[in-house]
């Protein structure tokens, strides 16, 4: 056996020294892990320090029990002053305050991974030469200087849990947790419990949670394509820098150095490169270990969920430094961010995704993904929506429409309403009809097919880009480990049981019957708040009838000869504030439902609660578009015979030269105003709370960071829903009516620079630190953008055919103009065309000296007709013509939507091969590893009674 065993591994050996190799970048990075450089990196790689491995473990193993015991004496000395806090006696705890405050000064090791990586050779060596000292405290340690914390738990004294609390902390300390308590500096009443997690607590929980290491540098063999890359490569780097692009001597800690990695084991432990104990194991890896015991650790006899006081928990965020990075270089991780990412002057950089990673975990890094490939799509979106624009602004003095309705000095309007409003000159509404070409002209078919197209396109590059981005980051073989119940669920329902067919467990059950009942009432909760919307808007409408009336009989000349302008800006305005009102009471609302539901994970009630959310905002946001791009002016009547609301208010006509203006200035104030305040509330209000929280503490004590941490605004309790819930709604804006306001993507771009750095600078200095999460995707928002890129193909079809007044000067240029073929100057006389006549003789009591006749807006036969006001046959001309272009505009779109989704794969092929390629390599290296580390336990002497097999 163990001949075959050698033959194996010398022909391995030999396959893989056959071709030349070639490292292959992977953003899991060994160099990050153990603290080695670049060119020292292959070296330890094929030099495994079987001696240094076995005199870690066993200086771990002393270390270990010495620290148990010393936390084990602390545990029974600190529940006794846990009881006797309690009951008032706080001499210990002012004792404890004044021991802890050189706490800060008392750690002299060194600097953690983060600063050794982070500073390249030559700054150190300059800082060096300055007497500047590396080897500043951090803050974040223990009182001895050498246990890092990797999680705060807060409570209260006062709080009446204390037997509670106590069986939690002993339950945490019998899992391996060690734990430390310091009193708050700026609250009596606060009380930290320092955790950290022991080297074998770590390795413990990170084979249970099947968690990737790094083990062996990544080769990959050299192909043709790869060689034709680099020679591309070579060519590019003498081109002109990308300015865009972050400078790697700024992230010298993202150098390209792959590994391999493994689900880690302590029966294969020399499989993985472990220099140093101390950073094997990443600051957000550690974090996730400590946060799943938290999670399952008792705090009552009986019951293994998480207590109310859970709530307070967090991880700490690195020490703040106020030295610029250019002379000082890098403290830490978090000054990195703040210094190449939060900052404004780096708005027009690449964002460090893997740095953003690694600091706040998979989730969170996702998102800001996510968010900079959508800013990055809404470039040529903008160009073009910006190209359509100056294209309705160059030729808006040459639109015969304009021009037709600018020179009507002698056609007479009918009045605007039947009391105080007299006739008006077609001419008076010149700069409206202008105003309106810039947005309804021949390039809003056009850009309403090429947002239908680019929202297609967006999504199936994203799916692209979040396989390579789960790939880099190794994401593609994990799976979300099974969810913990919900305390809420566990105890509504923990007197009926079931198996759970996944973990072979007894668990609570929730009944069909309940679970109908339950969601039978959210749903009908959910259709009162849309009726309530609804309401909302029928009120605005009821607005817009009244200020119409006032504005058209204003003795105020400049507003009487600008009533639609008024009315629709006033209107617009009320509306904004009742749509930001009503945002409130929905928030409330969606969460009241999504507990009345009783979820049964945490990922059900955030995916529950994210589509209760969308659907109230969306409603509540576009449910005024939607009127006024589809009822508007369809239900006026006709002088003579107006349609009334409650038989006192003339219902609202759209100006001569169509509606489009209207829904443009709707969606044009309502998206300015809400991205004003969204971001006033993002990074304002935070920022108001942190100054205020700052002004009432008015300490001269410099406070340890878990102190800064806790006076910080938590992070909200959705999670990353408000995030992704802002910019969908903002994706439905620049999708779904977009061929009224070309300039809709423009906007979103240029807020979303802004967005970017808002977050980041929330996320890094207001916020306190997340817990690290894993995520292989964007949840169920990837879902509902696509149902958005439908329903956008739907509206912009319908704005095109019934909103805007492309279809009737369709019709009439190659119906009724002057000349067979489709020119400018066949819309000669479209104007005299579309509208009607109307004899206001008898009604208005119109003297001799004034014309009989006005005209409005309709297709409708003449009063001296045999059949006055009847619909003409270009009314029905039109009709068709709009029917059928809803038909043939949806089938086209769709149709190349699918084609274009088709041809675009999920992943690309040169990641597929690359994917397959590891997953041999990573095989043959596991095999070559045990082979090798078989044959030098059999030179050691040692006898084995089983082979391998």
């Amino acid at each position: 056996t163990l001949h075959y065993s050698s033959h194996i591994y010398i022909l391995i050996s030999e396959i893989l020294k056959e071709k030349t190799l070639k490292s292959s970048r992977r953003s899991l990075p060994c160099l990050a892990q153990n603290q080695i450089h670049p060119q020292s990196l292959s070296h330890f790689l094929s030099m495994p320090s079987v001696k240094d491995h076995y005199g870690e473990e066993s200086e771990a193993v002393k270390t270990h029990y010495g620290e148990e015991s010393e936390a084990v004496k602390t545990h029974y000395g600190e529940e006794s002053e846990a009881v006797k806090t309690h009951y008032g006696e706080e001499s210990e705890a002012v004792k404890t305050h004044y021991g802890e405050e050189s706490e800060a000064s008392a750690y002299k090791a060194g600097r953690t991974d983060e600063s050794f990586l982070i500073q390249k050779p030559a700054i150190r060596a300059k800082l060096e030469a300055r007497g500047t000292n590396l080897g500043q405290p951090s803050g974040l340690m223990f009182r001895d200087g050498k246990k890092r914390i990797d999680y705060i738990l807060v409570y209260k004294k006062s709080s009446p849990l204390v037997e509670k609390r106590v069986t939690f902390k002993r339950n945490l300390r019998a899992e391996g947790l060690m734990l430390e308590k310091v009193p708050s500096l700026t609250n009596t009443d606060i009380m930290f419990v320092k955790i950290h997690a022991p080297w074998d607590t770590l390795c413990k929980y990170a084979e249970q949670m099947n968690i990737r290491m790094p083990f062996r540098k990544k080769m990959y063999f050299t192909d043709w394509k790869s060689k034709v890359m680099g020679r591309c490569r070579q060519i590019k780097s003498w081109l002109p820098r990308n300015p865009m692009k972050l400078d790697k001597e700024a992230l010298p800690d993202l150098e390209e150095t792959d590994c391999y990695t493994a689900p880690f084991s302590r029966a294969r432990m020399h499989h993985f490169t472990i220099n140093n104990k101390q950073t094997f194991f990443s600051n957000s890896t550690r974090s996730r270990i400590v946060h799943h015991v938290l999670q399952r650790t008792k705090y009552e006899d009986g019951k293994s969920k998480m207590g109310t006081e859970l709530r307070y928990l967090y991880t700490l965020h690195s020490g703040k430094s106020r030295h610029p990075i250019e002379t000082h270089g890098a403290q830490n991780h978090r000054h990195l961010l703040y210094e190449r990412w939060a900052r404004w002057g780096m708005w027009y950089k690449y964002q460090p995704l893997d740095l953003i990673r690694r600091y706040f975990g998979e989730k969170i890094g996702l998102y800001f993904a996510w968010l900079g490939w959508y800013t990055g799509m809404l470039i040529p979106a903008a160009l073009v929506g910006l190209f359509v624009f100056l294209y309705g602004l160059l030729t808006m003095d040459t639109s015969q429409v304009s021009k037709e309705i600018c020179e009507a000095n002698t056609t007479i309007m009918c009045p605007m309403c039947e009391q105080n409003c007299k006739p008006w000159k077609l001419s008076d509404s010149c700069v409206y009809a202008k105003v309106t070409h810039l947005f309804d002209n021949g390039g809003t078919v056009f850009f309403a097919i090429f947002m239908a197209i680019w929202a297609t396109v967006f999504l199936e590059f994203w799916k692209r880009r979040r396989a390579e981005l789960t790939y880099d980051w190794d994401l593609i073989d994990w799976e979300e480990e099974e969810e913990n119940l919900r305390p809420q669920f566990e105890a509504k329902y923990s007197r009926v049981e079931r198996v759970n067919h996944i973990s072979g467990k007894p668990e609570p059950f929730q009944p069909f019957t309940d679970k109908l009942s339950r969601l039978m009432v959210s749903v009908s909760g959910i259709f009162f708040m849309i009726s309530l919307v609804l309401t909302a808007v029928f009120a605005v409408v009821v607005f817009r009838l009244i200020a119409m009336e006032k504005f058209a009989s204003i003795d105020w000349e400049f507003v009487k000869k600008n009533w639609q302008f008024a009315t629709s800006g006033t209107g617009v305005c009320i509306n904004f504030m009742i749509i930001m009102s009503l945002n409130v009471v929905y928030e409330k609302v969606a969460y009241l439902l999504t507990n009345l539901e009783h979820p049964r994970t945490e990922s059900e009630w955030e995916n529950s609660f994210a589509l209760k959310m969308f659907l109230f905002q969306f409603v509540n946001l576009n449910s005024s578009t939607f009127y006024i791009a589809f009822f508007l002016g369809r239900f006026a009547g006709r002088p003579g015979k107006y349609n009334k609301l409650f038989n006192r208010w003339r219902l609202e006509e759209c100006h001569p030269s169509g509606c489009l203006i209207d829904l443009c200035l709707q969606m044009g104030v309502i998206m300015v105003l809400k991205q004003i305040w969204n971001n006033f509330m993002e990074l304002g209000y935070p920022l108001l709370q942190n100054w205020w929280s700052r002004r009432k503490m008015r300490t001269e004590i410099q406070l340890p960071q878990w102190d800064k941490d806790w006076n910080l605004q938590p992070m909200n309790a959705h999670g990353l829903v408000d995030e992704y819930l802002e910019m969908v709604l903002q994706f439905g804006f620049i999708t779904i009516f977009v061929a009224a306001f070309p300039l809709a993507p423009l906007l979103a771009l240029l807020n979303n620079i802004i967005e970017i750095r808002l977050d980041a600078y929330k996320f890094v200095t207001q916020w306190r630190r997340p817990m690290p999460a894993r995520a292989t995707d964007i949840g169920i928002w990837h879902g509902i953008l696509e149902g958005i890129g439908v329903l956008a193909v739907i509206t912009n079809a319908f704005v095109i055919a019934i909103t805007s007044d492309y279809i009737p000067r369709f019709v009439y240029a190659f119906r009724y103009g002057p000349c067979p073929f489709y020119r400018v100057i066949c819309l000669r006389g479209y104007m005299n065309s579309s509208l009607s006549v109307f004899d206001m003789g008898e009604r208005w009591n119109v003297s001799e000296e004034q014309s009989r006749y006005c005209r409005y807006r309709d297709y409708r036969a003449s009063p001296w007709s045999s059949v006055p006001y009847d619909f003409t046959l270009q009314f029905w001309h039109v009709l068709a013509a709009r029917l059928a272009f809803i038909i043939v505009f949806e089938h086209l779109v769709f149709g190349i939507k699918s084609f274009i989704a088709y041809l675009i794969p999920d992943m690309p092929k040169s990641l597929c091969d690359r994917m397959r390629r590891e997953k041999y390599l990573m095989q043959e290296m596991m095999y070559e590893a045990e082979l090798e580390h078989l044959q030098k336990e059999r030179k050691n002497g040692r006898r084995y009674d089983y082979e391998w097999p």
